[in-house]
């Protein structure tokens, strides 16, 4: 194995080592630790920037049908309902109206579900949801939903519960038999945090180039965030010891599954950097994952140009190309929102918010190598131009 090589799989390790990296934890701030004493170790001044957050305490989280019962964990945009929970007739949501609807929710969900689970929360008819985690067959268990509206939580209490659960509950909709779903929250006051380097620019009078990934998650999930955490690093390392001739801002945020609140955090401290910076590279989710399909989303057309020539000649090439114009997925779809210029990189996961999503069975290590060798052609390109 080359030097990069040894590298890349330490940080995966490393990262895999921290095992809850969800916002406003124990693990959050560990990681947040843990990656300014690399930043440290290669040179660098990383800033370990906190600030407040309420964070999601549960309590007891469950459906209950005739003395049986599944335990689940809420959306964390949804409603709550205290310990008293709430009842209800449990209705399929395919089949119109029910006190309390059920319904698969996920990747692998059927055609229209996930919609229509998104306008039964947005209706708001229903006293609580119920959401069936729909992964991959061989992928049982709990796979989480991101909470995009975590700062403005809407509707009804939602519970997610595991795969295997869906049968059972799903008969005992088509009967209409009563139900219980308790989603009992507490609010605590916690501290979440971002990790920021600057690597000074051989000319400081040039627009910086900004380098981000997410730094957390629900669970490990390292092929979701291990591609983003790793190439974080490698390009930290070769700014810090290779300075560029534009400045270059890294940012590791909290709060992805979460409304992406660290990047809002991070963007409010630097209110004008969205539109101003020469270029946001944002590295996004599952990458690195096996079989993973990547999508390459950019600004514009050259940046596009740019990133498939040097994919192509490290053998990366994405599946799926975002064109220049539509909203980006991602973080990528805040510097979008705010004006800015961005170079991205997504893709599939068949373990994605999955708590087995672990070192090393779910990743291509060749691919996160070859990803880290491109990213640092494209990103030397840019911040020498």
């Amino acid at each position: 194995m080359t030097e990069l090589q040894d590298q890349i799989a330490a940080d995966l390790r490393g990262w895999d080592a921290i095992e809850d990296h969800r916002t406003g934890t124990e693990g959050d701030a560990a990681t947040s630790e843990w990656l300014a004493r690399l930043a440290r170790g290669a040179g660098a001044t990383p800033q370990v920037q906190a600030f407040p957050f309420q964070r999601w305490v549960l309590g007891n989280c469950a459906v209950a049908v005739n003395g049986r019962g599944a335990d689940g964990v809420p959306l964390f945009d949804g409603g709550i309902t205290g310990p008293a929970g709430v009842e209800g007739s449990l209705g399929s949501l395919a089949n119109g109206n029910a006190g309390i609807g059920i319904g698969p929710i996920g990747n692998a969900a059927p055609p229209g579900a996930n919609e229509r689970f998104a306008r039964a929360r947005a209706a708001g008819n229903c006293a609580a949801l119920v959401a069936v985690a729909a992964m991959d067959a061989d992928v049982p268990g709990l796979a989480l939903q991101n909470a995009d509206r975590f700062v403005d939580p809407f509707g009804p209490p939602v519970l997610q519960v595991a795969s295997q659960e869906g049968n059972w509950l799903l008969d005992a909709a088509a009967r209409g038999e009563s139900a219980s779903v308790v989603v009992d929250v507490a609010l605590e006051p916690a501290t979440a945090s971002n990790v920021v380097v600057r690597v000074a620019g051989r000319d400081p009078s040039l627009a910086p180039v900004v380098v981000m990934t997410p730094k957390s998650a629900w669970w490990t999930c390292t092929a979701e965030r291990g591609g983003g955490i790793v190439i974080w690093l490698a390009l930290l390392r070769h700014f810090a010891a290779n300075p560029p001739r534009r400045p270059v801002v890294f940012t590791a945020n909290t709060g992805h599954e979460l409304g992406h609140t660290g990047l809002d955090h991070f963007l409010e401290e630097s209110p004008a950097l969205g539109k101003a910076a020469h270029l946001w590279i944002h590295l996004g989710a599952n990458f690195v994952a096996k079989n993973s399909e990547r999508r390459l989303q950019t600004s514009d057309a050259g940046l596009q140009a740019l990133a498939e020539r040097s994919m192509a000649a490290h053998d990366v090439s994405p599946q799926s190309i975002r064109a220049p114009g539509h909203r980006p997925f991602g973080e990528a779809r805040n510097i979008y929102d705010a004006g800015g210029r961005y170079l991205s990189w997504l893709g599939s996961n068949r373990w994605f918010h999955h708590p087995t999503d672990r070192w090393p069975h779910t990743i291509d290590v060749d691919a996160a190598n070859c990803m880290t060798e491109a990213m640092l052609e494209i990103a030397s390109t840019i911040a020498n131009d």
